[in-house]
């Protein structure tokens, strides 16, 4: 099939790949290049990158209002678009250039989380299991009938960064399977119940507060990692934590919530957790057990 590829960040990498190898991608579409590192200078996008690696078309319009930039659009005369966390709004217009339409990856059970962070969303609120949905588009944010679903369980400690990674896997799996089968998968409307929306995630809620339950605490460490990493204060220091499991000991008594006890646990307002992976200012992300050889935890986390 003649498709193009619509996506920005690393999630959609493997998706342009596996479409690279089985399709003809005639054009690729991705975000503008922006400034990055210390030197700001513009730095391209994921897809864009390995795109460019790949010998494809890469276009980078800021979005599609002008006439001109969906005329290029409808042009391609592509069967179908895929889209994967492009980032930006298609009016309809471009939605129905393609002769089979636009289809979209989406990383959960629709619709159950649409939106910006399903990923994170899901792990932060305890979901069991997330997936994909390959979702045929319409004007409406992740509303459209879904093609092709399929689950996967979120484990205790799984941190974004894992799940994001079997997801991606998983679509770029996926969607050869929806474009071979496209006529045999016929888009089927999603329920109207169960609706949720996966807000963007903000820099202020990675502030660990120590009143909060061990369990909430765990989700929240979990599904910021490893971006935008929730953190807590240590000896004056920024102390991001990256991974984190229920205690398996109960705080002594006296424990108030965000003191160190038995050397490894912090107590909060039910229960404790357990750090399993961090990173302290200006250094890698260690073990629990590199983390307390380079130094012990102080008797207080803030």
């Amino acid at each position: 099939m003649r498709v193009i590829f619509m996506g920005t960040p690393d999630f959609s990498v493997p998706v342009l790949e596996a479409l690279a190898r089985a399709h003809e991608v005639v054009a690729v579409y991705s975000q503008p290049p922006r400034p990055a590192g210390r030197g700001k200078s513009l730095r391209p996008t994921a897809v864009h990158a390995r795109a460019e690696a790949l010998g494809l078309d890469v276009r980078t319009p800021l979005n599609f209002k002008s006439p001109e930039t969906v005329a290029e659009f409808e042009a391609l005369e592509a069967d179908i678009a895929v889209v994967v966390a492009y980032g930006l709004i298609l009016p309809q217009s471009v939605l129905d250039a393609p002769a089979r339409g636009c289809l979209n990856i989406h990383a959960s059970l629709l619709p159950r989380w649409r939106g910006a962070a399903p990923i994170q969303r899901a792990i932060m609120a305890g979901d069991t299991e997330t997936g994909i949905c390959i979702m045929q588009m319409e004007a409406g944010l992740d509303t459209g009938p879904v093609r092709l679903r399929e689950a996967t369980p979120i484990g205790a400690v799984d941190t974004t960064a894992e799940l994001h990674d079997r997801l991606s896997a998983m679509g770029a799996r996926m969607i050869l399977q929806t474009l071979s089968d496209l006529d045999r998968l016929p888009p089927a409307p999603q329920p109207q119940e169960g609706v949720t929306y996966a807000t963007k995630i903000d820099k202020a809620e990675a502030r660990i507060d120590w009143a909060e339950p061990a369990e909430t605490l765990v989700r929240k460490i979990n599904g910021l990692s490893p971006f935008p990493g929730a953190w807590c204060d240590c000896d004056g220091e920024r102390l991001k934590l990256l991974r984190a499991d229920i205690a398996t000991v109960r705080p002594p008594p006296e424990c108030a919530p965000g003191d160190v006890f038995a050397g490894r646990y912090v107590a909060t307002t039910q229960g404790g957790i357990e750090i399993l992976h961090a990173q302290r200012a200006g250094k890698k992300p260690m073990t629990a057990h590199v983390l307390l050889q380079s130094r012990p935890l102080p008797h207080r986390l803030g």
